[in-house]
């Protein structure tokens, strides 16, 4: 570890450490959320033999693993039993080898398999069963993967470990592996009672049909270790536990109820009903008491920040010019980033990121203040900063910001689609999946801007100058703390976790290798070399879907609020303040601050440190703050 520190040190990495969790051990997040282990790598408490009582001798803890070492181990079963319930476990099989997973198994006449579906687990290289590793054994495959005549294939090599995620749900049942959907399903119904007659299993009776069993560890022969084995019960009405510490006594309440948005209406010239989304809300730190509002349509707006203001008045108005949101597929592309010069006042510059109307591009630009009137800005001002190619429709990112060593920060997604396809996410010859850092102010190289001498990848071969930090998939969105000057990311997932990062210079945070504290995807190396940096918090998908970051609170009106980082997720429309020790790196506190009712898109924070969230709206009343109750 030292020489791992004096190494980054010297080069001006990242020196951000954070303990791995241990293996057979659970993530704060998962402890608090109701997950638990089954198997606590030092004894085979919790298991035994199917229809026995005791473990044979034929599996043998090693190295923290169960492992299946000698003939007649036997299959193994926990001695609980369970109904509606999530499984994530790690498994290593042997060069040709072959075992399987098996859930609601009961204990009547016959192998387990007799009445309990097996998720398959083998050498998908050297086995020998045309079922491959992560199939339900004969009923379902996961799909074909894209340009190929060939089925999704994200399991690692024999030898090395690989994650198993399994939900059985009244409704709503799910197989990943490592972090990859296979398939959904749903137990019971039509489309499985029809696979279910045309396969071997048709024959036993009662076959996936008992709704609660125990969880099998197949004995087939063949040398085979697991880990890692967790579970979560799900409850009656579908419900887990939130990973939350306490509530705040908060609610929100609409801000400047009386604000009429300049220029706007809800209604489009097709006659469609069109709400206002707002990006992003923030300060110019002039002396003026504005706030400047972004739409994701392409407009910007600036007003006085009072609770009683009326007026508003259109800054810049780019509709037309990005990419219309509301397109098929655009969800997140058109105006999504804006930040003030930090000498705004002086200099009456400021920097949008938005989707070109016509191409696959993300457009960084600097415009400037009319010199006639402070609430307008010139539209023939535009000087483009960078144009970066996009590669499919999602996955943009967006957020920009200046830091507190004058720099601006752009925050890029992968790219898009599905599971990284062009593995952006570790790759430093591109700028997508990376945050990025440049110098707005003295532009060289024939570039308009240029490139911070101190950039952690300047001097490497291949690797492109711009980028800060890399392996993010959709940051959304990036915000430094005032107080601290730490910058805050919130990186949202793909099938299984969503996670909060405290970025610092070359730090690398897994994507498109892992997605949170997990395995993901089929590739182990990291490309970069560099070993991924741990998220500081996450939180799984049966708690939300989709992440909103915020920003760290550092206003009076709220004090139990203060240093705190407010954070949403999208889907489930939960708020939650994060309370952070960075003495320890540890999270110490998270806690409720609005139950699931507000679908955030962003938040917004004003020059004296208090933070909004805005929403979607058909009446403008986009923009909201906490109020104690």
């Amino acid at each position: 570890m030292k020489l791992l520190l004096s190494w980054c040190i010297a080069l001006g990495l990242s020196t951000q450490v954070i303990a791995e969790v241990a293996v057979n051990s659970l993530t704060q997040s998962e402890e608090k959320s109701g997950w638990r282990v089954l198997f606590d790598g030092k004894t085979t408490d919790g298991w035994r033999n199917y229809k026995k009582t005791e473990v044979s001798d034929g599996w043998q803890i090693a190295d923290g693993a169960l492992t299946r070492v000698s003939k007649g181990a036997g299959d193994l079963i926990t001695d609980e039993q369970f109904d509606n319930f999530e499984l994530s476990l790690e498994y290593k099989i042997s060069k040709g080898g072959n075992s399987g997973v098996m859930f609601h198994v009961l204990e009547t006449a016959g192998a387990p398999w007799h009445t309990g579906p097996e998720i398959q687990v083998q050498d998908n290289v050297d086995g020998h069963d045309p079922q491959k590793a992560g199939w339900l054994y004969q009923l379902y495959q996961p799909s074909m993967q894209p340009g190929t005549d060939s089925r999704m294939d994200t399991t690692r090599p024999a030898g090395e470990w690989n994650q198993l995620y399994i939900r059985i749900k009244q409704g709503d049942c799910e197989v990943c592996m490592n972090g990859v959907r296979y398939y959904r399903f749903k137990l019971g119904d039509k489309t499985w009672k029809d696979r279910v007659s045309k396969s071997k299993f048709a024959k036993f009776e009662g076959f996936g049909n008992a709704g609660k069993g125990h969880i099998c560890l197949q004995d087939h022969g063949n040398e085979v270790s697991y880990r890692n084995i967790k579970i979560r019960e799900i409850g009656e009405d579908g419900m887990v536990p939130q990973p939350i510490d306490g509530k705040l006594a908060l609610t929100g309440k609409l801000a400047f109820s009386n604000l009429k948005w300049d220029q706007w209406e809800p209604i489009d010239d097709s006659g469609k009903l069109r709400p206002l989304r707002l990006m992003e809300l923030t300060h110019a730190d002039d002396g003026t008491n504005r706030l400047f509002a972004a739409s994701q349509y392409g407009a910007i707006w600036t007003f006085e920040n009072r609770q009683d203001v009326e007026k508003s008045h259109l800054f810049l108005d780019l509709r037309g010019k990005v990419y219309d949101w509301k397109r098929p597929g655009a969800n997140e592309q058109g105006l999504l980033g804006l930040a003030m010069h930090p000498n705004f006042k002086e200099t009456g510059l400021f920097y949008v990121y938005y989707s070109h109307p016509d191409n696959k591009r993300s457009i960084v630009s600097q415009f400037s203040v009319s010199k006639t009137d402070p609430n307008r800005a010139d539209p023939d001002s535009e000087v483009v900063l960078m144009d970066i190619p996009q590669p499919f429709q999602n996955h943009n990112g967006g957020a920009i910001e200046f830091g507190p060593d004058g720099y601006l920060y752009i925050a890029l997604g992968d790219g898009g689609f599905r599971n990284d396809p062009l593995s952006n996410g570790q790759n430093l010859g591109t700028l997508l999946g990376s945050i990025l850092r440049i110098d707005v102010d003295h532009p060289s190289d024939g570039r308009n801007y240029g490139i911070p001498a101190d950039n952690p990848f300047v001097d490497r071969d291949g690797a492109r100058p711009e980028i800060y930090a890399y392996g993010v998939r959709n940051p959304w969105r990036i915000a430094f703390d005032r107080e601290t000057g730490k910058l805050w990311l919130s990186d949202v997932g793909q099938e299984l976790w969503e996670e909060v990062l405290i970025v610092e210079k070359g730090g690398n945070y897994g994507w498109s290798i892992r997605e949170g504290f997990h395995p993901f995807g089929e590739a182990e190396a990291v490309s970069s070399g560099q070993d991924p940096v741990d998220p500081i918090w996450e939180y799984d998908h049966q708690i939300g879907k989709s992440i909103t970051g915020g920003r760290v609170y550092r206003s009076s009106r709220l004090p139990e609020l203060n240093g705190k980082y407010l954070y949403a997720d999208y889907v489930t429309g939960t708020v939650w303040a994060l309370s952070y020790d960075a003495a320890t790196g540890k999270v110490t506190r998270n806690e409720q601050v609005v139950p699931e009712s507000i679908p955030v898109l962003a938040f917004g924070e004003d020059q004296a440190g208090d933070v909004y969230y805005l929403t979607t709206s058909t009446r403008g009343e986009c923009i909201h703050r906490f109020e104690a109750k």
